[in-house]
């Protein structure tokens, strides 16, 4: 079955760029014009306008875009009863995940799923949330699941897990022994926080301002870029912070770091697990669809 030309065309027409396409589908961009070409020849019509700088589908081509999806939906129906009937699950399944889920939550998911499918390839790309959105959007990625809410606009958006942030310290911390903390006191005490722009920063920010605590009155000793920098310094006793109980789950096992939760507020969020509407779902996706949901996720603070 020669469906490589119509997911091409698909591709451009959902990108708007023929040097888009290229990049998702990694061919050339004379290879993707060509691929087209070959289909308005078969045609006899035009299926772009790109007058004006821009790519936008033709009468001709909204038709065919139409029909091409459910061929295409067809032949990855098929291919999908076909597996299940002979008991084969095989194929690659592209995920993409926000920092937390990405680093501390897959790797282990993943590794689990593959030693039952062992012929099922998977790529973990690990970005921001947007980043991720982008990606499942332009169909780079199968799907996404990020930290947080997300758009819904196009998407299917599920909670797939929850997650709580803590306050790690050192267990040299004057707060070390203790297990709540209020929120009024973190002015009284050094904080290492995320960069301008962070996500986990953002919601920490959201969370103090509703407990009336004004985020200009931490005490900030360093700004640093990633959940590991700043476990570092916490551990080297430069300050508290604010993580995710996942990111932090290794550290507190080990002892190296001590978690505390807030007796007064409560910091939760969702992993949040994200597809593109009326996208066909491969026997490979569905399987590990499956598997996210009957995983035994340890909680993160226990034994803490």
């Amino acid at each position: 079955m020669d469906d490589h030309k119509l997911k091409v065309f698909c591709t451009v027409a959902e990108t708007k760029s023929f040097s888009r396409a290229s990049e998702i589908i990694h061919l050339t961009q004379p290879a993707v014009s060509l691929q087209v070409q070959a289909l308005e020849e078969i045609y006899e019509t035009k299926l772009f306008d790109r007058s004006g700088g821009t790519v936008t589908l033709t009468p001709a081509g909204e038709l065919l875009y139409n029909y091409a999806k459910d061929i295409l939906g067809l032949y990855a129906s098929a291919k999908k009863d076909i597996n299940a009937m002979i008991g084969l699950v095989k194929g690659s399944l592209s995920i993409g995940a926000s920092s937390t889920v990405g680093n501390y939550l897959l790797p282990s998911v993943i590794v689990a799923f593959r030693k039952n499918h062992p012929r099922i390839k998977i790529n973990l790309i690990v970005s921001n949330t947007k980043m991720v959105v982008e990606k499942l959007l332009a169909g780079e990625i199968d799907l996404g699941i990020v930290e947080g809410d997300v758009t819904k606009h196009k998407l299917v958006v599920d909670k797939l897990l929850p997650d709580e942030l803590v306050l790690i310290m050192s267990p040299d911390h004057p707060w070390a022994k203790r297990k709540n903390v209020s929120v009024s006191e973190l002015p009284k005490e050094p904080f290492v926080m995320r960069e301008q722009g962070s996500g986990t920063r953002q919601m920490i920010e959201k969370r103090l301002e509703e407990n009336k605590i004004s985020p200009a009155s931490l005490t900030v000793s360093l700004y640093l870029g990633s959940t590991e920098a700043i476990k570092t310094a916490v551990e080297d006793g430069l300050g508290v912070s604010i993580v995710s109980s996942w990111a932090a789950r290794k550290e507190l096992h080990a002892g190296s770091l001590v978690a505390a939760t807030f007796k007064d507020a409560k910091f939760p969020r969702h992993f949040t697990l994200i597809q593109r509407k009326n996208s066909f779902a491969s026997h490979t996706q569905e399987e590990f669809l499956e598997f996210l949901k009957i995983y035994p996720y340890e909680n993160p603070m226990k034994n803490a």
